[in-house]
């Protein structure tokens, strides 16, 4: 796009859609209407979610493992509160740990039971934690848990659904 002039959404939006179509072929009418805000897939409003979760990135890296068990913990706690938003519970819990280099780790584990509290995803996530030894100083951690107990929401949201494209006008 450079090549041809297009260096922001703006500069996009000024090239008609013969020009699009010309220079793209079948993704010029896309690029035309997508610009333009225009996009006619169906809106899934009430989609059942695979997995839950938290994280929170450090403004100082963290090389201490007691720090990170008290992140850990914060992390936790707001994961609960989004299960029980929800009312949903899961099987999986990941650790995600992102280093200082922006490296990225994930540890799983699956346990035989849904779990939704604070204290189970936190006592996992501290097993996950201490597996192996950290590479490097910590910048990111976070706690999700996937394998959700949703497939009964799944028929009450099949029954609900109604499909309607709205329009804006401008």
């Amino acid at each position: 796009m450079y090549k041809l002039g297009i260096f922001t959404g703006t500069d996009l939006k000024q090239k008609p859609l013969e020009f699009l179509n010309e220079q793209f072929g079948k993704s010029g009418k896309y690029y035309y209407y997508v610009v333009r805000g225009i996009h006619n897939s169906p809106v899934k409003p009430h989609r059942i979610p695979k997995s839950v979760g938290a994280e929170r990135t450090f403004f100082e890296n963290l090389s201490s493992e007691i720090f990170m068990l008290e992140k850990l913990e914060n992390i936790a706690a707001e994961l609960e509160r989004r299960l029980q938003k929800s009312k949903i519970a899961g099987k999986t819990i990941t650790l995600k740990i992102k280093y200082s280099d922006f490296t990225l780790q994930t540890r799983s584990k699956t346990l035989q039971y849904y779990i939704s509290n604070k204290e189970l995803i936190l006592e996992t996530a501290k097993e996950l934690l201490y597996q192996s030894e950290l590479q490097n100083s910590v910048r990111l951690l976070g706690i999700s848990l996937a394998n959700l107990n949703t497939h009964e929401k799944k028929e009450e949201i099949k029954k609900e659904s109604v499909s309607v494209q709205l329009k804006f006008d401008f």
